[in-house]
């Protein structure tokens, strides 16, 4: 099972940059980059509410589950 994290493809679609959605999130840049390459083993559900607002998205634009 793997869990393919989607944020770049948002942040595209919307055109925003790691550092204004970092400062719209209030997470350091290299906190959301480790999340955007899927470095991170977890995320808060307070954090996927503040990054789905500032990408105006639902939790499931973000992730994606494949079948190994």
């Amino acid at each position: 099972m793997a869990i393919i994290i989607r944020l770049d493809r948002i942040m595209a679609d919307r055109k925003m940059s790691l550092n204004e959605l970092a400062e719209k999130v209030g997470m350091s840049n290299v906190n959301l980059s480790n999340l955007k390459t899927s470095k991170m083993k977890g995320i808060r559900f307070e954090t996927m509410n503040a990054i789905c607002d500032a990408l105006d998205c639902q939790p499931g634009d973000l992730f994606e589950f494949v079948k190994e």
